[in-house]
């Protein structure tokens, strides 16, 4: 199963790009932006699946989703890093 997570983006080295925070640690990743019909900035959070961002979302939302995602990670014994 694959799965299509929110993530926090930190900057926008260049049109079409965008460097993105996983999680609360110190992991990052650069991912595609041209599936979006707007620019990111930072601090926009975006659902990322297979380094594209496919939708930007409200901030609220994407608290919501991955405070979901914690609570499955902990139910299954896994260690949360979102």
């Amino acid at each position: 199963m694959c799965l299509a997570i929110p993530v926090c983006v930190t900057e926008c080295p260049e049109e079409g790009r965008a460097r993105v925070r996983v999680g609360s640690g110190e992991t990052f990743m650069d991912i595609s932006t041209l599936l979006l019909s707007e620019p990111v900035k930072p601090g926009d959070y975006v659902i990322v699946h297979a380094g594209f961002a496919l939708r930007v979302l409200d901030p609220e939302e994407a608290r919501e989703s991955l405070a979901l995602f914690r609570q499955i990670a902990e139910m299954g014994g896994m260690a949360s890093t979102l």
